[in-house]
C-alpha cells in the first residue's frame, strides 16, 4: 500500500527544496520514492520534438530505453495518476485542496497558516526557522537534523485514503477520516475500502471499489461459482483476458 505526504505552501516557501531533501533521505534509508508536482500553467520541454507534437495533438507519449513520458491535455485525478506509479512513499508538492493525505506546511510568515492549515498538517517548515505560534513542530528546511526528523515523521505518519467518500468508516467523506487519523484518534485500518473482501485488478493495477460495490462483486461471483461441481469455500482467484 503506497503511503503519501503532501508538501504545501506558497511560492518561494521552500516546497521543492524540501521535497528533494526528503526524497534523498528516504531513498538513503532504502525506500522507493515517487513524486507528483502541481504546476500552474503548461508543461513544456523546450526545443523537443515532443513539444512540437503537443501543438497539434491532445495525447502524446514519449518512450526511450530509459524512461517514458505521457502528456494528456485533460486534467486527471491523483487517484488516476497513482495507477502509473510504484513506490513505498509518494511526495506530493502542491494540491492544497486535496484532503486524503497528511501535509507538511511550508510557511514564509505566520499569517499564512490561516489559509493553509486544514486539519491535515503534521508540522510546519520554513527556510529560516520562522517563529510560528501553533501546536505543531516547526522545522528548518536547510538543517539536515530537521530533515531527518521530518523524514521520521513521514515514515511514521504518511498515508493515502482512496477518495471514494463512501461513508463506510462512519465519516461523511475521506476528509473526515483523514483528520481523525492525523489527530491520532483513528488509523488507516479504519478505511474498509483499503482492505476490501474482494479485490479486482486490471493490468496489474488495483481498481478502487467502495464497500457496496465490493459486496456486489463478491456475492455475485460466489453465487455463480457455488452452483458448480467442485466448488469449495476459500480464496477465489479469477483471471479474464479481454480481447
Amino acid at each position: 500500500m503506497m503511503k503519501a505526504i503532501g508538501i504545501v505552501g506558497y511560492k518561494k516557501s521552500g516546497k521543492t527544496t524540501l521535497l528533494l531533501k526528503l526524497a534523498e533521505e528516504l531513498i538513503g534509508r532504502g525506500y522507493k520514492v515517487a513524486a507528483i508536482k502541481h504546476i500552474s500553467g503548461d508543461i513544456d520541454v523546450a526545443n523537443s520534438d515532443t513539444t512540437k507534437y503537443k501543438e497539434y495533438l491532445s495525447q502524446v507519449a514519449a518512450i526511450t530505453t530509459k524512461e517514458s513520458i505521457l502528456y494528456l491535455e485533460s486534467k486527471i485525478s491523483l487517484e488516476e495518476i497513482l495507477k502509473y506509479l510504484e513506490a513505498d512513499i509518494l511526495l506530493i508538492e502542491g494540491f492544497k485542496r486535496e484532503k486524503t493525505f497528511p501535509k507538511i506546511v511550508c510557511l514564509r510568515k505566520e499569517s499564512e497558516k490561516t489559509e493553509l492549515f486544514d486539519g491535515l498538517q503534521l508540522c510546519t517548515a520554513g527556510i529560516f526557522s520562522p517563529n510560528i505560534n501553533c501546536n505543531f513542530s516547526t522545522f528548518n528546511i536547510l538543517k539536515i537534523e530537521d530533515i531527518k526528523k521530518m523524514t521520521d515523521l513521514v515514515i511514521e505518519k504518511s498515508f493515502k485514503l482512496p477518495n471514494l467518500n463512501c461513508g463506510a468508516c462512519g465519516h461523511q467523506d475521506c476528509y473526515g477520516l483523514a483528520q481523525e487519523i492525523v489527530k491520532g484518534n483513528r488509523t488507516i485500518d479504519d478505511c474498509p475500502s483499503l482492505e476490501p473482501s474482494a479485490l479486482v485488478k486490471v493490468n496489474g493495477k488495483i481498481i478502487s471499489m467502495n464497500p457496496f460495490i465490493t459486496k456486489i462483486v463478491k456475492n455475485t461471483i460466489i453465487g455463480l461459482l457455488s452452483t458448480l461441481k467442485g466448488f469449495a469455500k476459500g480464496d477465489i482467484e479469477i483471471k479474464i483476458k479481454q480481447r
